[in-house]
Order: structure tokens, then C-alpha cells, then sequence
């Protein structure tokens, strides 16, 4: 093989800081809505769990290493949250500015970008587009301090699990449910990744044809992913989309 070497110009890479922060709620009859701007996004934390070795040993020796499995969680920190989050954190409004808390608290979709550099580029380089389903947030604690002569800011803080859904098969590769899927800018199709983006963010005036209805683009999520990573003929990939589109249909779909 050819020799190692390091520190190649554009090879320094870094990802920093949190922004785009959408949200997207399920409703009662279990599937995403539209996705609502989270203003005041400062962090989300990824905390994932599980994986964990059990060994078993045998004639003296480890015998084998059974792995649990992985669960993803997360802690989301924000100076403030959209209005529509308010029942995903067990709130409910009894009448127009009165609420009640400690309710069942409704599941949610979460999208957000952290930023691509490297030493060449900086910060322009590229980004990171995250997608995370199936959560739920727990209690945060909430503080209230006086204002003195070096105020600061309210900040709050919310711990997410999330239920993993079924990817299934893709390029031949049978895949375990998750909860995440992570897009880098820098790797996937441009105009794949374009397409993606107006279906989270909403398309400008000029594309919404191409975008046909919210709720119908929000339920052929998984069919954009499996375009966005398979390499199959556009026939063969339309027929993909639309057997996926009708699996998710009858079920909550990742978004």
C-alpha cells in the first residue's frame, strides 16, 4: 500500500456549533406535521447508551462477547422554545395564555446542522444536516434568578429518548432500526441533498410544485433517504420510493 501521511491540506477537519433547529410534532393520529424554526437552539448533546460488552467464558477462556443494544439520547438546551413544543413538555393550554403542566407529553421529530471546517476553508467547508425521530422529553429543571448588575439569561435543558423505526434494506445491507441519520453536505448529491432540505425547511416560491403537498413529502421521507444513498437506476428507485411511501402510510413514518 502507498505510504500514510498526515496533515494534508483540506484533511483537518472539525464540526462546530448547533443552528437550523426544527421541530416537528406528531400528532393524535401519529404522523409529523409541519416543522416549526426553534428559535434560541444553544446545544444538543448526544448521549447514546447501551452497546455494552457481556462476555461469556468457556473451557477457561472467553468464549464469545454478546453486545446489549444502543439506545440514542440526547439533551436539548435552549434559551426558549416554539409555542407547538409546549405539549411535547407536557403542557396544556386551557384557554389563550393559560396553561396547566404535568399532562402526557406528545412525541416529536427534531432536525438540526452543526458546522463542517476544516483548515482550508474554515467554516465554509461544509455541514452536518442531523435527523433525530421518535422523541421524548422528560422534566428540566427551569430557574428563576433576580436581576442584578450581571443578569443572565434563563437557560433550559431537556433530556430525549427516542424509540428507534425499522430502515430495513438497503443495497443489500440489512440495517438495525435507529433513531438518527446524520447527512453530510460535503459527500451526498447536491441536488438530492436540495430536494431533502426543501421537504424540512419548506420550498421556495419557485419550487413548490416540486414539493407537492407537506404532509405528502414528510411521509416519502424514507424514500428520499434510500435515494439519497443507493445507487439504482431512476426506474428502479421510483418503484423503491413508492413501495416505502405506501409502507409508511399506514404507520408514523421518521418524518
Amino acid at each position: 500500500m502507498a505510504r500514510l501521511t498526515w496533515h494534508d491540506a483540506g484533511t483537518r477537519k472539525y464540526e462546530v456549533g448547533v443552528e437550523k433547529g426544527v421541530l416537528y410534532p406528531i400528532s393524535d393520529a401519529g404522523a409529523y406535521t409541519t416543522g416549526v424554526a426553534w428559535n434560541g437552539l444553544s446545544a444538543v448533546n448526544e448521549s447514546p447508551s447501551g452497546a455494552e460488552e457481556t462476555k461469556v467464558y468457556a473451557d477457561n477462556i472467553k468464549y464469545l462477547g454478546l453486545m446489549s443494544a444502543e439506545e440514542y439520547a440526547a439533551t436539548i438546551e435552549a434559551y426558549y422554545y416554539p409555542d407547538e413544543f409546549a405539549e411535547c413538555n407536557g403542557e396544556a393550554e386551557l384557554t389563550t395564555g393559560v396553561t396547566i403542566g404535568q399532562q402526557a407529553r406528545k412525541k416529536f421529530g427534531f432536525s438540526y446542522v452543526s458546522k463542517l471546517g476544516n483548515e482550508v476553508q474554515g467554516e465554509n467547508y461544509g455541514y452536518i444536516l442531523h435527523l433525530v425521530y421518535g422523541c421524548v422529553a422528560s422534566p428540566s429543571e427551569k430557574n428563576h434568578q433576580t436581576i442584578n448588575d450581571s443578569p443572565e439569561v434563563s437557560a433550559m435543558s431537556w433530556e430525549v429518548s427516542t424509540t428507534p423505526v425499522e430502515v430495513g434494506k438497503i443495497n443489500g445491507v440489512t440495517y438495525k432500526p435507529t433513531a438518527t441519520v446524520s447527512i453530510d453536505s460535503t459527500k451526498v448529491d447536491s441536488e438530492k441533498l436540495t430536494a431533502l432540505e426543501n421537504i424540512l425547511y419548506g420550498a421556495e416560491t419557485g419550487d413548490v410544485q416540486d414539493c407537492l403537498s407537506h404532509q405528502r413529502c414528510i411521509r416519502s421521507f424514507m424514500a428520499l433517504l434510500v435515494l439519497l444513498v443507493q445507487q439504482v437506476e431512476i426506474k428502479e428507485a421510483e418503484t423503491q420510493k413508492h413501495r416505502i411511501i405506501g409502507r409508511w402510510l399506514h404507520q408514523s413514518p421518521p418524518f
